[in-house]
């Protein structure tokens, strides 16, 4: 084989280790993004996406990373394979190259509907608790992040040109939480964002 093997990480927040995925693999690049995996709209993605060339392997540690779904799996896999490059799933233990027997597309289905069964359950069940502690009184919504003064200092930067970046990272908050602040109606006393 004379490509490079290529890795890709998606880790859905920051706090998460994305080292771990492919410890232990041999690679020549990884494209890694923080983002969730909802949607295939990810930079990273996008970026390995264009620069895998026939010959390469893309070396992923399990289908729900690449993933959430299986009509994006699929497609991804599809797409992939059909430039001539290879995708190794490393906990699932499968290879896709293209030249797949039926078999190996059944087990990319059926992998894949069970990783998106199982994303739908977790949903359900963090559903079901969040109703049954707000049914207790217990659950109160996530914290506010900043208090009304700090939300105020953080709308007076943005006014005097702070770059939103800046602002994020200043207040250890995301981008859109930084926007949500500046959408809000300028009011004592108005609720803060769920970031």
């Amino acid at each position: 084989m004379t490509g490079q093997r290529i890795g890709y990480v998606r880790v859905s927040t920051l706090d998460q280790n994305e080292k771990r995925q492919l410890e232990g693999q041999v690679l020549d690049r990884v494209f890694t993004d923080k983002a969730s995996g909802r949607d295939t709209g990810r930079p990273q993605l996008t970026g390995l996406l264009r620069f895998a060339r026939d010959g390469d392997t893309v070396v992923v540690h399990s289908m729900d990373r690449l993933a959430r779904n299986l009509d994006d799996l699929r497609a991804l896999v599809q797409g992939l394979t059909r430039k001539g490059v290879r995708v190794e799933f490393v906990k699932e233990s499968l290879v896709f190259t293209g030249e797949d027997s039926p078999m190996a597309n059944l087990m990319l289905s059926v992998m894949g509907a069970f990783a998106e069964f199982e994303r739908s359950l977790i949903r359900e069940r963090q559903r079901e608790g969040i109703a049954l502690a707000k049914q207790r009184g217990a659950y109160k919504g996530r914290k506010k992040t900043l208090t009304p003064e700090r939300a105020a200092e953080l709308v007076q930067r943005a006014s005097d040109g702070a770059p939103k970046a800046v602002l994020a990272h200043d207040y250890g908050i995301s981008r859109e939480t930084v926007y949500q602040y500046l959408r809000q109606p300028k009011q004592a006393g108005s609720p803060h964002p769920a970031e």
